[in-house]
């Protein structure tokens, strides 16, 4: 198939893990090696799959509370490298920056946390900066980078797996991308909208 990419390495990122595990399974199964931060990282060794830590990666550790886990060129270089690209190419191997294919995110839920009455400094806190930028990064990148945006896509992923295993085409990757645009710009008007009141 034109335009077929093979998953390789996935960065998961998420807050709702339910529905992750099949994913993970499945992946893990075909092969994909995983990297990951904080309580999902630790979820994914739960299940016994070997994960590599971001900060393993980026020899940084969380800080400023949890606010900058991701935020880093070795992960955003690994998303938004161009695998046809020499200079690019030239450029991740100078830096040691580790192709990344897959990245699999779900959103702090920011629209719930208003909903519950939370307090105005609780509510900041649910604006995810991170996890965003990697939906953006990835989504921008779909030549070469699948993202899955919300767990209301992990299944749409595993359907493609458990159908072809561990590579889409570069049709499915722009319908991932079209679906993370859509979940970014959701969040943000969410956003805005709370700011505007």
């Amino acid at each position: 198939m034109a335009g077929t990419k093979k998953m390789k390495t996935a960065l998961v990122s998420v807050f709702h893990k339910d529905g992750l595990d099949e994913l993970l399974a499945k992946l893990n199964a075909e092969g994909v090696k995983f990297l990951s931060t904080g309580g999902t990282q630790k979820f994914i060794e739960g299940l016994g799959y070997e994960c590599k830590t971001v900060e393993s990666v980026t020899t940084y550790p969380s800080i400023l509370g949890g606010r900058v886990k991701t935020l880093h060129p070795k992960v955003f270089g690994g998303i938004l490298g161009r695998r046809d690209d020499e200079g690019d190419q030239q450029q991740m191997a100078q830096y040691e920056i580790p192709e990344i294919d897959l990245v699999i995110v779900d959103l702090y839920p920011f629209e719930q946390t208003v909903a519950s009455g939370a307090s105005e400094a609780d509510i900041i806190e649910k604006i995810d900066i991170g996890g965003i930028s990697l939906i953006r990064a990835g989504a921008k990148n779909f030549k070469d980078v699948v993202i899955v945006p919300s767990k209301a896509e992990y299944g749409v992923l595993l359907d493609i797996l458990n159908k072809q295993g561990a590579e889409t085409t570069l049709e499915q990757r722009r319908m991932f991308a079209t679906k993370a645009f859509g979940v970014s710009s959701h969040y943000d008007t969410a956003i805005h909208s709370w700011f505007s009141k």
